[in-house]
């Protein structure tokens, strides 16, 4: 029996100090809370309409509880910006506690009006928060841009879309047969959740190396901590050219972050290409970020990066790549299709059997290009007796030249600047690259997306090398 009075004396000790410590709070001016940051950068928000959620965090570092006596918005624009304290929403919030060595989260999201500019502009607003009779504030910052908004848009008629204000675009934006839509240099497209371009028509993109044209999702600033959207698959749909499409010329356009890439569609015509490229970007799809079915792609100068099912798949059609680099470094699942893959080969079974369509086999030259990342670089590792080849190509696999495959660099690794694990993704060459001068001047492409000249000894890829700045 006295053992048990004796063990419950303990506890009865132990929860009294325990209910001593939780309740004594310091009244001390020196004893303030501390920030994960000074200024809440919240990136560019659209106007007139609520922001993503943005967060920081509130610590006590000391060994008494901090009474936070009152929190609230404060500055002309504080009407812009709703708070959530430690899981309550209001404008103003009283005697809010923070354990010793604990710390609260705070919630913070906008909706910002209307600019008077054309560039985003900075709007501010302060939360103030009194402990212990001393203000510390921390300043909320978003960047808002107005925007032009399409939603279930048709071109019916020939039109120019300018770079004077990005354009968000809701369900659908459709180019109607016939019909040709013109993007201006330095035009921004910023596609909603599940949104898509249909070219049924014809689509000119005209980016320069000053002024790309963009097409990414509508999601602004980062998914966590320095991660930004820009790197994140599945934001939109894609890109889709329909059989009826024609004349298509795309120059210094940046695609990204998509479901399905660009599809291009065809009805075995490959006289003229359905689809020319020039010095651009297809990158951060879930699927492939390039399919062309019995259809007809010219692509000089492009880079196609980081798809959840590969890359380029062409099926059928006549195709021809150069000066490309092709590099899968896709984060978000295991990667399962190869960087370059072909179907309707031929019908010898090594190669892929006809699919019974009646068009054309596949034709297509590689040439001047690389071939490196995860994932298989290509899916028939034999082509013989087929019209594919590849000449003067760096490629990740053991393999040796035949007559589909020239004077090509196997088992070799480019040497990008590209740091998966930091979520940096550059496919530019470092100086002991082996692609360095290793292209054939005969195939020599015209300058590269930064406007530098390929010379009379070529680098093989999309990117001329460059010495790196200090």
């Amino acid at each position: 029996m006295k053992t048990i009075i004796t063990f419950l004396a303990i506890i009865a000790v132990s929860l009294g100090l325990a209910s001593c410590i939780e309740d004594g709070f310091s009244t001390s001016p020196s004893d303030q809370p501390v920030f994960s940051t000074d200024t809440l950068h919240m990136g560019v928000i659209f106007t007139e309409e609520p922001s993503p959620t943005s967060r920081f965090k509130v610590y006590n570092p000391h060994t008494k509880s901090l009474s936070v006596s009152d929190i609230r918005l404060s500055g002309e624009n504080a009407r812009y910006f709703r708070v959530n304290v430690d899981g309550i929403s209001g404008s103003s919030f009283a005697d809010v506690e923070i354990r010793s060595k604990d710390s609260i989260f705070v919630f913070v999201e906008a909706t910002l009006p209307e600019v008077s500019a054309n560039v985003p502009t900075a709007i501010e607003a302060k939360l103030d928060f009194t402990t212990n009779g001393v203000v510390s504030s921390v300043v909320l910052r978003a960047d808002g841009q107005n925007v032009r908004r399409l939603n279930a848009a048709s071109i019916e008629t020939d039109t120019r879309l300018d770079a004077s204000l990005p354009y968000q675009i809701f369900d659908s934006l459709v180019v109607a047969p016939g019909t040709t839509l013109t993007i201006a240099p330095g035009t921004t497209l910023c596609f909603h959740d599940k949104a898509e371009l249909i070219v049924r028509g014809s689509l000119h993109a005209e980016g320069t190396a000053e002024q790309p044209v963009v097409m990414t999702g509508d999601r602004t600033g980062n998914v966590v901590g320095d991660i930004s959207f820009d790197i994140m698959s599945r934001q939109w749909s894609g890109v889709y050219f329909a059989p009826s499409s024609t004349g298509n010329k795309l120059s210094h356009t940046d695609i990204r972050n998509t479901w399905h890439g660009v599809a291009v569609e065809g009805d075995g015509e490959t006289e003229s290409p359905a689809l020319t490229m020039l010095n651009c970007r297809l990158h951060n799809s879930a699927g492939l970020v390039l399919e062309a079915v019995h259809s007809a792609v010219e692509a000089t100068g492009c880079e196609f990066a980081e798809g959840g099912a590969g890359l380029v798949y062409l099926h059928g059609g006549r195709h021809s790549f150069n000066h490309c680099t092709f590099a899968n470094n896709y984060l978000f699942a295991a990667i399962s299709g190869p960087a370059l893959g072909f179907g309707h080969l031929g019908t010898d079974p090594k190669t892929g059997l006809d699919d019974g369509s009646g068009l054309p086999y596949l034709a297509a030259t590689v040439t001047n290009s690389i071939i490196y990342g995860l994932g298989a670089d290509l899916s028939h590792g034999d082509l013989t007796g087929t019209d594919v080849r590849l000449h003067r190509c760096l490629i990740r696999s053991e393999g040796s030249d035949d007559d589909n495959f020239t004077e090509c660099l196997w088992d070799s690794d480019p040497l990008y600047h590209t740091v998966r694990a930091d979520y940096f993704f550059d496919y530019r060459l470092k100086p002991e690259s082996p692609a360095i001068g290793a292209a054939d001047p005969a195939f020599a492409a015209p300058a590269d997306a930064y406007g530098l000249a390929r010379g009379a000894a070529p680098d093989l890829g999309a990117y001329v090398f460059t010495e790196p700045q200090e």
